[in-house]
């Protein structure tokens, strides 16, 4: 994906289209999926202005048409090595609880559909990153890891974003 391409999603706001469908990605070799129904959009990376006093992940903000998005990189909220990012790298952009959210991720793959009956919950581990899985889906001989939204950041970090911007 281009660093100028934008890729708006068709997500329809009826519930039933988006159960059980999942925007995927990579970072490095680990595979991940989002549900639909967060997602707005995805577009390539692009310049971000540092804001001082957040959290290492937290890489700044963008500017999106006029709105104010915070970005993470996901990389590091999970605890992974920083990579130097390239023509692969893109923002997803997520809503959680009315706040407009980008994810910096490796490379994103497709929307996939997992029925209820391929996901599994995660395994009870004290591992930090573990925190961050809502499930762990089945397709083929693979597996994704899905995210659970609403813990890819703290009330803490909302509270430092908005305060910071």
């Amino acid at each position: 994906m281009s660093q100028d391409t934008n890729q708006e999603l068709d997500v329809n706001d009826d519930e039933d289209t988006q159960k059980g469908k999942f925007l995927t990605f990579s970072l490095g070799n680990e595979f991940y999926g989002i549900e639909i129904r967060y997602v707005v959009e995805i577009i390539g990376y692009q310049p971000i202005t540092k804001v001082p006093d957040l959290p290492d992940y937290v890489k700044g903000i963008i500017n999106l048409r006029g709105k104010i998005i915070p970005v993470m990189d996901v990389r590091l909220r999970f605890g992974k090595e920083f990579i130097e990012y390239n023509d692969r790298t893109c923002i997803i952009v997520i809503e959680v609880n009315d706040v407009s959210i980008g994810l910096i991720v490796d490379v994103v793959s497709e929307v996939i559909s997992i029925s209820d009956e391929n996901i599994v919950e995660p395994p009870k581990l004290k591992k930090e990153g573990s925190r961050f899985v809502k499930g762990i889906g089945k397709v083929g001989d693979e597996v994704k890891l899905l995210l659970d939204c609403d813990k890819l950041l703290t009330e803490d970090d909302f509270e430092a974003i908005e305060s910071a911007i």
